[in-house]
């Protein structure tokens, strides 16, 4: 007897079989996208067959996009692009302009047509923001140099895709009329859905919002009604879902209520794009598989080791030392979710057919695999390599000759957020400070603090073993290393001692954990001791509000 389901049992069934592979693909340390392009394979006419024409799952997966282009507009808080770091900008924009250009002759090389080329060349240089800042978070490399420039140049791809989806749309949409017309429309329409938002932003959503956020339900089911209805708009007027949706949280991008919708509907838009994912790899042609695979590899190998040289060159010609680069450079070492939209609006628009399609998917499955296990073993391999990276460092001449040693009451590696706070505290008692800092751009935060007259900042690498000998240690009352990596800072402190530093060193644990590292080099005298910012910035908090409780209110 055979068992024929409805659109509810069919959906049933693939979200169990859904879950089953999210659940291998998580115990495989493989990002959730991987498993659900799966599950659209095994679901689909090439295996199982259940998905055959399923409008359900394409209205959810379009929903899903939509959402997903909402919330990436709702972060993109005009105060946030102002912030953006040159080195992040120009190697953002230096890596999309040298990953397309080298992926469309790479193209071209294996007979795609010109515009097919195009669009596969774009589709390679976008990467993952939501892989990538999950990885560096569980690996709490967020918060460091690397990891700071390759989320400012993943918001510079951000921006560069939702251009790019606009000018596809906007040209690419098969208008009937003369060039002219199709212009003159595109123009008129564009002037009105930007001026009429900016009227709407400015007078309608801030009293607006504020009605909505007296109920956390009402602001979220009109968060999402507003997002589909501005993507059904400019839809409407030839644009694509993905562009109205953008301008959708783009206007709500600097309300004081981004942070409640952003942190509510991230869980819809991971559980819709399912489907987007899903209907993807549902639509994968077998048949052309076997011919796709020779041009995937070589595209895969390109974004694997391609990519990650690209961002490894410029920073190394901005004045950052391999580590940085190549650690950076691993951020960009697969496609994104964003490429396999835009290869799929291609293919909506008639530019691009199914084989390109699974091209990108192809690409997709292996570099989104391979670049996992890349960032997850990152400094490992790049302790390996480091001989060979070495050559993409600038020389650079260190500038022990404009030491005055007795002047410097603390030296401090590393200027991050602990660092500043903690170099700040120290001049404030008087006292003057060496900072040392691989950030070629430390400098310049000195100066805007007002700080230059009391600090001096060299650059190095804390993790040398000779670097220390350059520097005036046996003048130094103390020696500080904001750095949070316990390996860095435990072969500091040793290549401090054996180079004749004598004074108190004291280095940085963020976790309990951490500092347990710490112990043995304690013990051994090495280590003078160990500050733990995060517990004693707890500490204080909790004293403070002691005391706050043990003031007597002022009376009127």
């Amino acid at each position: 007897m055979e068992l024929e389901l409805d659109t509810f049992g069919l959906t049933a069934a693939i979200l169990a079989i859904a879950g089953v592979v999210a659940f291998l693909a998580h115990r495989a340390k493989q990002p959730l996208i991987i498993a659900f392009i799966l599950v659209g394979i095994v679901v689909g006419p090439n295996v199982l067959g259940l998905v055959e024409e399923a409008e359900a799952l394409d209205l959810l997966a379009k929903i899903g996009i939509a959402i997903l282009l909402f919330l990436v507009g709702l972060k993109l808080d005009i105060r946030l692009v102002r912030s953006i770091g040159k080195v992040a900008l120009l190697t953002g924009l230096g890596q999309v302009v040298f990953t397309s250009l080298i992926g469309w002759v790479i193209a071209v090389l294996f007979g795609i047509d010109l515009v097919a080329a195009i669009y596969v060349a774009v589709a390679l240089t976008f990467s993952s923001t939501i892989i990538i800042v999950k990885l560096l978070t569980d690996k709490r490399e967020l918060d460091e140099l690397h990891g700071r420039i390759a989320l400012g140049f993943l918001i510079v791809q951000d921006i560069v895709v939702i251009l790019a989806m606009i000018a596809l749309t906007s040209f690419g949409g098969g208008r009937e009329g003369s060039l002219g017309e199709q212009v003159l429309f595109l123009i008129v329409s564009a002037v009105g859905l930007l001026g009429g938002l900016y009227v709407v932003a400015r007078w309608v959503l801030p009293p607006l919002l504020r009605l909505l956020a007296t109920s956390q339900e009402l602001l979220i089911v009109w968060s999402v009604a507003w997002a589909v209805a501005l993507a059904a708009l400019t839809d409407l007027l030839g644009f694509s879902i993905e562009v109205g949706a953008f301008l959708a949280g783009f206007a709500l991008a600097s309300t004081r209520y981004r942070e409640t919708i952003a942190a509510s509907l991230s869980g819809l838009r991971d559980f819709l794009l399912l489907f987007f994912f899903i209907t993807l790899g549902a639509q994968l042609d077998f048949s052309a598989i076997g011919e796709q695979i020779p041009a995937a590899i070589v595209f895969s190998l390109f974004v694997l080791i391609g990519n990650p040289l690209i961002v490894l060159i410029i920073m190394g010609l901005m004045g950052y030392p391999s580590r940085v680069g190549f650690l950076a450079g691993l951020a960009v070492a697969q496609i994104s979710e964003f490429s396999l939209i835009l290869i799929a609006l291609g293919r909506d628009l008639d530019q691009v057919g199914d084989d390109m399609v699974g091209l990108v998917t192809l690409v997709g499955l292996i570099t989104i695999a391979g670049s996992t296990y890349l960032i997850l073993y990152s400094k490992q391999i790049y302790a390996w390599l480091e001989p060979a990276l070495r050559i993409f460092e600038r020389r650079r001449t260190r500038p022990t000759a404009d030491y005055e040693p007795e002047t410097y009451d603390a030296i401090v590696f590393g200027y991050g957020r602990f660092g500043k706070q903690l170099v700040g505290e120290i001049v404030g008692t008087g006292c003057t400070v060496l900072v040392v800092e691989w950030d070629p751009y430390a400098q310049a935060q000195i100066d805007d603090a007002d700080l230059a007259d009391r600090v001096t900042v060299v650059f190095g690498d804390a993790s040398s073993p000779d670097f220390p000998d350059t520097l005036p240690i046996r003048h130094a009352r103390w020696i500080i290393s904001t750095v949070p990596d316990a390996g860095t800072s435990i072969v500091l402190a040793t290549a401090l001692r054996q180079h004749g530093a004598t004074c108190p060193i004291a280095v940085t644990a963020h976790t309990d954990a951490v500092g347990a590292l710490y112990d043995a080099a304690v013990a051994d005298g090495t280590i003078s001791t160990v500050l733990h910012p995060f517990r004693d910035a707890a500490d204080d908090a909790i004293d403070t509000l002691r005391r706050l409780e043990n003031t007597e209110p002022e009376t009127p």
